[in-house]
């Protein structure tokens, strides 16, 4: 890994291109400092230390805990793409259109920007809704009102469509895919501080060293095992019994055995930012009506918090059915079972067709179950560590670990892919400068 990242930086090109990534990502952590207009961000965020954001704040870096302009940051847009991503799969229009080329994906990536802004709205006046309830959270000089709170939507609404360009801008140019990095970013920016806290506790006594070992450990063990998983996969065996175009033009010969790809955890971590979402949201309903329904928020506040039994319970049924919908849209057995019939492959020992399909979605449907577990398990064990460890100022979240790890791995793909072309360009280069002397 740090050997491509060195020989990237050699190439002038490459260069430039992680230069230009990293400079968007200081600016977007640079806008994490700001606050929005008529927020008490430290009172914000004290009451807010609980976990009560959850995920959605440590995704965004604690912008959502501080309510800065960024608060937001990329969830709407997050949100916006797997909707039309599901949308894609069930509307024909939208289907044909993602069918078009790279026309079609355009409009596609035009559309989802446009339902970012719109959900980025609804967020944004939800929080702020919230924000205005409670008037220790409104800034000195601030009134809880109508104009308070069409200034923090505004704000909002102005740093989600900055955040996506910003996204896009590094996908285009930069290197990377813009979005994932910006989300690493945010998760990244608070280790420091959690690092800090946690060996404050230690210097004081307050955290023995057999706990603190312990709980290194485990992060450790949780790392090798994402990395494990990340890239498990089942390759499914494929034959093919006449000559296809291949993925460059060339031609296939008859008889030619390849596999089909299918990977454990096919959802990443999308089930995971959906049942935490979901859980939210009562939590947000419950503080906004704290003084009309005292009684259901004093029931909310000590069954569906970070770490109740009933949330935790909760969290596991909602990843595993957003794990297999997710997956369920990604891979279409019939629609891969057709495409291998047309293109003359093949199973070795099942028929194309109806039986190709039902394989297929065998395979799918246990590596579902297996990625369902593994997220779950993701989830629930930091938070049994903490409590065994009693180690609470450093957020231990698998699901952050995986999204780094994940978003780490794909980037250096892209950097050793794009080093692969330049050293065969230049090998291609060298032979014609070397042929043409010969000549």
């Amino acid at each position: 890994m740090l050997r491509a990242f060195r020989d990237a930086f050699r190439i002038p090109d490459l260069r430039r291109k992680i230069v230009f990534t990293l400079l968007l990502l200081a600016v977007y952590r640079l806008g994490s400092a700001i606050p929005t207009p008529g927020v008490n961000s430290a009172a914000l965020s004290q009451a807010n230390s609980g976990g009560l954001f959850g995920l959605i704040s440590m995704i965004s870096g604690g912008n959502l805990s501080q309510f800065s302009i960024f608060a937001l940051g990329v969830l709407p847009y997050i949100t916006a793409s797997i909707v039309i991503q599901l949308m894609t799969t069930t509307i024909p229009a939208l289907e044909k259109l993602s069918k078009e080329g790279e026309e079609g994906r355009k409009k596609i990536n035009q559309f989802t920007r446009y339902a970012a802004v719109g959900l980025g709205t609804l967020q944004a006046l939800f929080f702020s809704l919230y924000i205005n309830s409670n008037p220790s959270f409104i800034a000195v000089g601030w009134e809880p009102g109508l104009f308070t709170i069409l200034v923090m939507v505004l704000t909002q609404v102005a740093g989600i469509a900055f955040t996506m360009w910003i996204g896009e801008r590094i996908t285009e140019v930069g290197v990377g895919n813009g979005i994932s990095l910006i989300i690493t970013a945010g998760i990244i920016a608070v280790y420091p501080t959690e690092i800090a806290n946690t060996a404050e506790l230690f210097r004081t006594d307050a955290v023995q060293l057999m706990p603190l070992l312990a709980f290194i450990a485990v992060i450790i063990a949780t790392i090798a095992g994402i990395v494990y998983v990340y890239q498990a996969e089942r390759r499914v065996p494929v034959t093919y019994a006449r000559a296809r175009g291949g993925a460059a033009g060339q031609a296939r010969g008859a008889g030619q055995a390849t596999w089909l790809p299918i990977k454990v955890n096919q959802a990443g971590v999308i089930p995971v930012i959906f049942a935490s979402a979901m859980l939210i949201l009562p939590n947000l309903i419950a503080s906004a009506t704290a003084t009309r329904a005292p009684e259901v928020n004093a029931w909310i506040q000590s069954n569906l918090v970070f770490g109740a039994p009933l949330y935790i319970a909760l969290e596991a049924a909602l990843i595993f059915g957003f794990t297999y919908l997710y997956n369920s849209v990604q891979f279409d057995p019939k629609r891969i079972a057709e495409q291998l019939r047309e293109a003359g492959g093949f199973i070795p020992g099942v028929r194309p067709g109806v039986p190709t399909a039902e394989f297929l979605g065998g395979i799918s449907g246990r590596l579902s179950l297996w990625g369902a577990v593994f997220l779950v398990v993701l989830t629930i064990f930091p938070q049994v560590v903490q409590r065994a460890t009693g180690i609470t100022t450093f957020q231990f979240s698998g699901t952050g670990l995986l999204i780094i790890v994940g978003v780490a791995l794909e980037t250096l793909k892209q950097l050793e892919a794009q080093l692969t072309v330049r050293r065969y360009d230049g090998f291609i280069s060298k032979g014609r400068i070397r042929s043409r002397l010969n000549n």
